[in-house]
């Protein structure tokens, strides 16, 4: 009579459902889900994306591609012109300053607000002179920027990484009502400006 122990299959070792032998190195196929799931659309509350871009020229326009596309998918396909003006001028300020090769990029819905976020390796001066000159100088590399998200009552900022020795961060906060109504809007000179963090001056001409 056979001890329950050896009719018992081994923890460590499965039975093969499948009678032929398994070339060693090989794992069988795991079991696919079925193809007739329905389609969910995605909402605009489960909109979360983030990417790694090239710190290169041709990024921002990566960037203002892929913005439609995720904006389209969510819903929110009304806000899209002033969401991808911030994104891919956030984008080109990131990949003019970036000391490394790539910049990452974060699209976020929350509370009824698109949050657009990008980070470069360009570290932070500890001397606040260095430090107050560099915000300046990337303060005013954002006109454009910055014309949008008063026109849509948001706000945007600069500074350091998340975690110390981070890099940079820049951020805008645009609500979707506003960017509706920006979209809406004959254009950038017919808006009304409204408060905004940062500021707004001609950029330098470059050497």
């Amino acid at each position: 009579m056979q001890s329950e122990a050896a009719s018992s299959p081994s923890l460590t070792s499965p039975p093969n459902p499948d009678p032929s032998p398994t070339p060693s190195g090989f794992c069988l196929s795991p079991t696919l889900a079925p193809a007739e799931l329905p389609f969910i659309e995605p909402l605009p509350e489960s909109l979360s994306c983030s990417f790694t871009l090239p710190a290169a020229s041709h990024s921002p326009g990566i960037v203002r591609a892929t913005t439609r596309a995720i904006l389209r998918a969510h819903g929110l396909a009304e806000v899209t012109d002033a969401v991808v003006q911030v994104a891919s001028e956030l984008t080109a300020c990131a990949c003019r300053f970036s000391p490394s090769a790539q910049v990452y990029v974060s699209l976020r819905y929350r509370e009824g607000a698109m949050r657009v976020t990008l980070y470069d390796d360009h570290p932070r001066h500890e001397n606040t002179l260095l430090e107050a000159a560099c915000q300046t100088y990337r303060g005013v590399s954002l006109r454009v920027l910055d014309q949008v998200v008063r026109a849509c009552e948001g706000e945007w900022g600069i500074g350091g990484g998340l975690e110390q020795d981070m890099g940079t961060r820049m951020w805008a906060v645009l609500p979707c009502e506003g960017a509706r109504a920006y979209g809406c809007a004959p254009g950038p000179g017919d808006c009304q400006l409204g408060g905004v963090v940062g500021t707004a001056a001609p950029l330098p001409q470059r050497k």
